[in-house]
């Protein structure tokens, strides 16, 4: 059984849109590409290594796939990923059945993302391995088809931009398991499925007259 892990890398209100350059996705009038630059220090170089220690296999969805392809074969054998993302297996959500995926080693979805990632999943051999892919992500967690999640935090706000979650996930519970704060003061973390989501209460075992006054203005 193969695992789906997200890595994604978010804003403090949850904004990942365009956090490698200017250029990297300015659609919708996003004016702050490149907001990660500044906060990468070693230890958030660390986290990244850790995150591709493991055997794994990327899944993207076409838009992220298309810079990554643009940028990542051209990076010299020398860089610690470009070579690394090149000779794995990129497995790729695209809704343009007729589009060529050039970049070596890379394969369509098909037209049944779902159906393609649960075989996937069934399979044997590496995780599967997000980064970016935003409007896919709201796909997988929709489908309730994510396993882990590394969540890298970065301290500040962005207002607006592509969001790691949208409204349509499937409510779950996570574990956090690891936790690390970097020099800039962003917070790497490592989440596991925990379960259903929980729920108890604080109030009071016999609610007052005026909470139940508030209870039936609410309808």
């Amino acid at each position: 059984m193969r695992k789906v892990i997200v890595g994604a890398f978010v804003s403090l209100d949850g904004v990942m849109q365009a956090p490698g350059g200017p250029e990297e996705d300015p659609v919708g009038g996003f004016e702050y590409g490149g907001w990660v630059a500044p906060y990468f220090d070693e230890k958030m170089g660390e986290a990244v290594g850790e995150m591709f220690a493991k055997p794994f296999d990327l899944l993207l969805g076409r838009k992220t796939y298309d810079i990554f392809a643009a940028h990542w074969p051209y990076a010299g054998a020398d860089d610690p990923i470009g070579p690394l993302f090149d000779r794995i297996t990129k497995f790729v959500a695209t809704r343009n059945a007729d589009s060529k995926l050039e970049w070596q080693n890379s394969q369509s979805l098909g037209p049944d993302v779902v159906a393609a990632v649960k075989k996937l999943k069934a399979e044997e051999g590496p995780d599967l391995l997000t980064q970016g892919s935003s409007d896919f992500l709201q796909t997988l967690f929709k489908h309730d088809l994510v396993d882990e999640m590394y969540v890298s935090i970065f301290p500040l706000i962005l207002g607006k931009g592509k969001r790691l979650f949208g409204s349509g996930a499937t409510p779950i519970a996570l574990k956090l398991v690891s936790s690390k704060t970097s020099g800039t003061g962003t917070t790497i973390n490592k989440y596991i499925r925990d379960g259903d989501v929980r729920t108890g209460s604080f109030e009071f075992d016999q609610p007052t007259e005026a909470e139940l006054r508030r209870r039936k203005n609410l309808t």
